[in-house]
């Protein structure tokens, strides 16, 4: 039987063109290396309006010629790690841009870098604190009683707190890839800080580094995230495109701000370890976050693929509120390609548009609402002089669900009518909306 043999000549011949085009493509890498390149991020034009402290708000200019303009204005909260630019990390998939083109406008919090000073700042102190301050500021600025919100992450868990206790001045919330329960082990993320110590890190460092942290995220998933990618950069190097948005995630990735101190440590401890958000044990200078105060509408977005905040961290949150306008949102991506990618791009963003103008209805002014209250108690004290002296009635007691009256036989008063079953939709998207 003889053997199949390849000749040499065709193997050399064949090296030689793989070293003919490896040669050009090194010359056009370096072409596209040396050229001036395009990595800025967060293009697209906006002014500072409120500032405290190290926080900043940003005001987006929207696009006036949009077909409907909602009139409800809408905050962005992001996490403090990391940085808010990544909703506008490239012009062609700026989530940012895509809000505007719809009619929304765009407030977004800038958390800033964190000083030596700020390591006892509390997670209070930013939801009740700045938080508050700054929907305060929009409201009066739009003289508007409530807005919308949304949250990003460890940003969309300060949301949920804020939109418990604060109910009365949000009028539709929307978080995407946000923890609110932490009791699972489907993340390495989960597993890890339930064992780590807190204190030990606070007292060695203050606020914890962002490279640390940083770090942490790339140990999450070495083979891809410190391997993978790099081994792209040099099969696409020659490509200006590819380049310049490796530079720009690259740019965005390690601009990481420190946590503060306290912060920190109250995150780790009272949701990764006691796992009280989900719950609604959590206390926030002393007051309770019950989830079922948390009515106003409420879109639920996640990533299947996510490995630092999984689904099971995600999808419990709209059957623990008290909202009956939920759903929920599965996305087969994972924790950054929600805002970066070409394809959810066309999912994610025009979908929150058409969510929020579906639930955009005319509120009463802010200042209308203040006033309301002081004329009809100015009208009833008139028609009360019309009318003479006020005769008090006997007391009534109240006690166990029975109204009882000082004298009398007791009445048992009447169960209120409750509403059927949570809207509960997990909705997961393959094609576009």
């Amino acid at each position: 039987m003889t053997s199949t043999k390849i000749p040499i000549d065709l193997i050399m011949q064949r090296l030689a063109e793989d070293a003919e085009q490896t040669q050009k493509r090194l010359s056009r890498a370096s072409d596209v290396l040396l050229s001036e390149l395009n990595y800025q991020l967060g293009s697209t034009p906006y002014e500072i309006v409120y500032e405290e402290d190290r926080v900043k708000v940003k005001h987006y200019f929207r696009n006036e010629n949009a077909e409907s303009k909602l009139k409800a204005p809408l905050l962005v909260v992001y996490a403090l790690i990391n940085r808010e630019t990544m909703l506008d990390l490239q012009p062609d998939r700026s989530v940012v841009k895509t809000f505007l083109e719809g009619g929304i406008d765009l407030y977004m919090v800038d958390w800033g870098y964190p000083k030596r000073k700020d390591r006892f700042l509390t997670i209070d102190d930013h939801v009740n604190g700045y938080m508050n301050n700054i929907v305060d500021f929009i409201r009066k600025k739009h003289n508007l009683p409530k807005i919308n919100l949304m949250g990003i992450c460890m940003g969309g868990s300060f949301c949920v707190m804020y939109a418990a206790q604060h109910p009365d001045k949000i009028k539709n919330l929307i978080t995407t890839v946000t923890p609110s329960s932490f009791d699972n082990d489907k993340g390495l993320l989960h597993i890890w800080m339930k064992d780590i110590d807190t204190e030990r890190m606070i007292n060695t460092f203050g606020n914890i580094p962002g490279d640390l942290m940083n770090f942490g995220f790339l140990l999450l998933n070495p083979a891809r995230l410190m391997i993978d990618k790099y081994v792209s950069f040099m099969e696409n190097m020659d490509n200006k495109d590819f380049v310049e948005n490796f530079v720009r995630m690259e740019r965005w990735i390690f601009d990481s701000p420190d946590v503060p101190g306290e912060t920190f440590r109250q995150f780790v401890d009272d949701c990764y370890k006691k796992n009280l958000l989900i719950q609604s044990k959590m206390l926030l200078g002393g007051k309770r976050v019950d989830l079922k105060k948390l009515t106003m509408p409420l879109l639920n977005f996640f990533g299947e693929y996510d490995h630092l905040v999984p689904p099971e961290a995600c999808n419990q949150l709209t059957g623990a509120v008290g909202s009956q306008d939920t759903e929920d949102v599965c996305l087969e991506t994972g924790h950054i390609g929600i805002y970066v990618s070409s394809r959810f791009q066309r999912l994610f963003a025009p979908k929150i548009v058409r969510w929020l103008k579906e639930r955009d209805s005319e509120d009463i002014p802010l200042h209308a609402a203040a006033q309301k209250p002081a004329a009809a108690e100015r009208e009833a004290q008139v028609k009360q002089e019309a009318k003479g002296p006020t005769v008090k009635k006997k007391p009534v007691i109240k006690q166990s669900g029975i109204k009882k009256k000082a004298s009398g036989k007791p009445q048992i008063k009447p169960q209120s009518a409750t509403g059927k079953g949570k809207l509960s939709l997990i909705q997961k998207i393959a094609e576009a909306i």
